[in-house]
C-alpha cells in the first residue's frame, strides 16, 4: 500500500482543537509522517504539537497557507501528499476518503469538495460568505480546465509523481493556492478527483472574505494565465513575454 504524509498548516490556531484533531487524523489514517507547518508559533504550541507524535516546523513569520503547505511537502518522502486546514473542519474520515482515490491509484489528485450534491455540510457560513464562494466556483469552473464543484476546501492529496509535475508551477502564498493547484494539474493532464466531503465550517476564521474574493479572483486569472502557458497558448505566451514573473514557491525557500 502506498505511504501517506499529512501537512497541517496552522496559523495562531486554537491549541486544543488542532491537537484534538492531530490525534484524530493518527488513529483514523495512520499517516507515514503527520506534519504541521506553524506560522508564527509559540513554543508551548510547537510542544503541545509534538506531543501528538507529529513533526513541526515553526516558521518565525506568517507565510501563507500556500506557502506553508508547499515547505511542509517539500519534506515529505511518501507516495501519497495530503493536506488539511488546522480548524479540524475536515473530520478525519472524510480526509481519509480523499486520500483514497490517490492512494488506491485512481487519480492523481483528489479534491475534497463542501459543494458536491452529496457533500453533508453543517455550515455557520454567512450568507454573503457562502454567496462569494458559490460564486467563485461558478467563475472557476468556465475558466480552468477542471470542473470541479469546489476549488477551495481545504483537503486535497496528490501522488508524488503529480507534486513533481506541478510544485514549479506554484506561485500563490495565500488561500488561492488551492486553485493554482488544480489549474496546475488540469493543465498538466493529471487525473483529478472530487470527493463529497462531510464539513463543518468553523467560526472565529482570520479570513477577510472580501479581500479574499478579491486575491482569489487576481489568482484565478493569474492560474488561468499560467495554465494556458503550459497548453502552449501563443496569445498568452506573448502575454508572459512583457512579464517578469515571481519565483515559484519551491524556489523561494531553496
Amino acid at each position: 500500500m502506498r505511504s501517506v504524509g499529512i501537512v497541517v498548516p496552522a496559523y495562531d490556531p486554537n491549541v486544543e482543537v488542532l491537537v484534538s484533531y492531530l490525534d484524530s487524523l493518527q488513529e483514523t489514517l495512520q499517516p507515514e509522517r503527520l506534519h504541521v507547518e506553524l506560522d508564527a508559533g509559540t513554543t508551548e504550541t510547537a510542544a503541545a504539537i509534538r506531543e501528538t507524535g507529529a513533526t513541526v516546523n515553526d516558521a518565525a513569520e506568517r507565510r501563507g497557507k500556500g506557502a506553508a503547505i508547499t515547505a511542509g511537502f517539500e519534506t515529505l518522502e511518501t507516495d501519497v501528499l495530503a493536506f488539511a486546514d488546522a480548524d479540524g473542519a475536515t473530520p478525519a474520515p472524510s480526509l481519509a476518503e480523499v486520500v483514497a482515490p490517490v492512494r488506491d491509484g485512481d487519480a492523481d489528485l483528489a479534491v475534497g469538495s463542501r459543494r458536491h450534491p452529496n457533500a453533508t455540510v453543517a455550515s455557520h457560513q454567512t450568507f454573503a460568505r457562502r454567496f462569494l464562494g458559490d460564486a467563485f466556483a461558478w467563475l472557476a469552473r468556465r475558466l480552468l480546465d477542471v470542473d470541479l464543484y469546489d476549488y477551495q476546501c481545504g483537503a486535497k492529496a496528490i501522488t508524488s509523481e503529480g507534486w513533481e509535475q506541478v510544485r514549479d508551477h506554484l506561485y500563490e502564498p495565500g488561500f488561492a493556492w488551492d486553485v493554482e493547484l488544480v489549474a496546475m494539474a488540469g493543465a498538466l493532464d493529471l487525473r483529478v478527483r472530487e470527493v463529497p466531503i462531510e464539513w463543518e465550517d468553523q467560526p472565529g476564521s482570520t479570513v477577510s472574505p472580501v479581500e479574499t474574493s478579491i486575491a482569489l479572483f487576481r489568482a484565478l486569472l493569474a492560474s488561468r494565465h499560467r495554465s494556458k502557458l503550459l497548453r502552449d497558448s501563443q496569445l498568452h505566451e506573448a502575454i508572459a513575454a512583457r512579464r517578469d514573473d515571481p519565483a515559484a514557491l519551491v524556489e523561494r525557500h531553496r
